[in-house]
């Protein structure tokens, strides 16, 4: 199929999306969305969705803000990166501890706020609930959670550029943005 009907499906998806609002499970006023700035060949809008029952919100909007990958991924622990964490959004995977501990490390380590990806690389389109993980802690920063895809993704192409962080805008407001230009990342099926 040519290129422009793609779009035109992932626009009329998108469409019956913001259109309907099912009785149950995830509803569009629940997703929240980012665009990558840099680097230029993932300048995509993605999709993330908050974490259910702990963290923040965002009430500042970001229109350059770093998107730095933990390093060790999981961010179950000390960070060899945490400097570059403080005062920027972290990008973490999946697995190894809670979500909630992860958040926590990011926290600790200064960061606004953290972007939780799959660790499922060939996850496209199933979102994951992230909860309380029944420790009584708390967490002030808000956690996103990323498919797995996505975030495989944007930590290949900075491997590929050699770079330590992408620059992001977040949250971004697509209801401003005509369907037809929005830039969605062309391996997720809105």
């Amino acid at each position: 199929a040519a290129p422009g009907a793609a779009m035109l499906r992932r626009s009329l998806w998108l469409c019956l999306c913001l259109c309907s609002c099912p009785a149950r499970g995830l509803r569009i006023h629940e997703y929240l969305y980012f665009q990558v700035l840099s680097p230029g060949d993932i300048r995509y809008i993605f999709t993330a969705t908050p974490a259910k029952d702990f963290g923040g919100v965002f009430n500042t909007r970001y229109d350059q803000i770093h998107l730095v990958p933990a390093d060790p991924p999981e961010a179950c622990g000390e960070l060899n990166n945490g400097v570059f964490i403080q005062d920027q959004i972290a990008l973490v995977e999946r697995g190894g501890c809670s979500f909630l501990s992860k958040t926590r490390v990011i926290q600790e380590h200064g960061g606004r706020a953290v972007i939780i990806a799959d660790n499922a690389y060939d996850n496209d389109s199933f979102y994951i609930e992230m909860i309380q993980d029944s420790t009584r802690r708390t967490a002030d920063i808000p956690a996103l959670f990323l498919l797995g895809r996505d975030g495989y993704m944007i930590r290949r192409s900075l491997e590929q550029h050699g770079l330590p962080w992408a620059v992001i805008s977040i949250p971004v407001n697509i209801t401003s943005i005509p369907t037809y230009e929005m830039m969605q990342p062309p391996w997720t099926f809105w």
